[in-house]
């Protein structure tokens, strides 16, 4: 398959990093005017997308990266390992377990020739949430704030062995789009820029993956938000499977579950792209406002108990049936 290279947007610049070894591309973009950063937040994306999944251009509002800059923050989209400049290093991509190794190698890479500001902020869809989670829950990635994650639970609403024979198209459009009035026009005429393949190391772990879960969500010890669209597919969202969810992460300082209204599983490509992005950033927001700053003694700023929000989960309603 053939992937048009994607035209950034402005302010975002194409780059390449090294995973030790392996060059991964990316998407850039960072405060104008040469303007130190406040935290560097890294974008993951899922499967059978690239980075340009966070750099829409169907509608000015979509990119993350140019609206993540405007506020101060540097944006890096990776591509990753089995994408983008790496495909054709690794056509059968990688497990799981190598993803998290190849993106801590990447953002470091990154910070040794930038500023990261005041730390690094996970915002990851789909595939990239389980590969954020993962790297949340295990040590490699200093000064990390907290995780956001859409388009990703712990329980399919699907029976897994379908992932792994393969989900008829029609399906898979359904689940991964939802009623496409809520996505602008000319969305799915900029899919050709950011559609790649599924590798198949990659696909092979998918049904793996709530099995996993249960071990990882009680290891990570940052803030996590999980945003769920309103017309989600793949994944389970009732409120009692949400209240399940929240109750494996035991580890986090605080849990925020909510659900997106007006939107299918590509957030970001959707009419409501910039209020979620606006939400997560909030939250980003959030995190770095219970981080002592640089010139606060480590102690004195205000510790709050853990907490779980998921009133906005209550407050949405029911999943809508998969026909809508």
């Amino acid at each position: 398959m053939t992937v048009t290279v994607h035209e950034p947007s402005p302010g975002v610049r194409r780059i390449s990093l090294d995973a030790d070894g392996v060059p991964l591309s990316a998407l850039l973009a960072e405060p104008a005017g040469g303007a130190a950063p406040r935290a560097l937040v890294v974008a993951v994306h899922g499967g059978g997308m690239n980075g340009a999944y966070f750099d829409g251009r169907a509608h000015p509002d979509q990119s993350l990266l140019t609206l993540g800059a405007r506020l101060g923050l540097t944006v890096l989209a990776v591509d990753r390992p089995g994408y983008g400049d790496s495909r054709a290093l690794l056509p059968d991509g990688v497990g799981l377990d190598e993803q998290v190794l190849r993106l801590r190698a990447a953002v470091a890479d990154f910070a040794a020739r930038h500023d990261t500001g005041r730390g690094v902020f996970l915002l990851a869809h789909s595939y990239g949430g389980k590969v954020a989670l993962r790297a949340a829950a295990e040590p490699g990635l200093p000064g990390l704030l907290g995780v956001e994650v859409s388009g990703c639970g712990h329980v399919y609403a699907l029976d897994p062995t379908e992932l792994s024979r393969g989900v008829d198209d029609r399906v898979r459009l359904r689940r991964s789009w939802g009623p496409l009035r809520l996505y602008p026009p000319g969305t799915f005429l900029t899919l050709q820029h950011m559609v790649e393949p599924v590798p198949p190391d990659e696909s092979a772990e998918f049904a793996r993956w709530p099995e996993e879960f249960g071990a990882v969500a009680p290891r990570v010890h940052v803030p996590v938000r999980l945003t769920f669209a309103e017309h989600e597919a793949w994944w389970r969202h009732d409120d009692a499977t949400l209240a399940d969810l929240a109750a494996r992460f035991t580890g986090t300082p605080r849990l925020t579950v909510e659900r997106q209204s007006a939107a299918g599983h590509n957030l970001s490509l959707g009419r409501v792209a910039r209020a979620y992005h606006l939400r997560a950033l909030a939250f980003l927001e959030d995190c770095l406002a219970a981080r002592p700053t640089p010139t606060e003694p480590a102690g004195t700023a205000e510790t709050a108990a853990p907490t779980v929000t998921t009133a906005a989960v209550h407050l949405a309603g029911p999943a809508p049936a998969l026909a809508d």
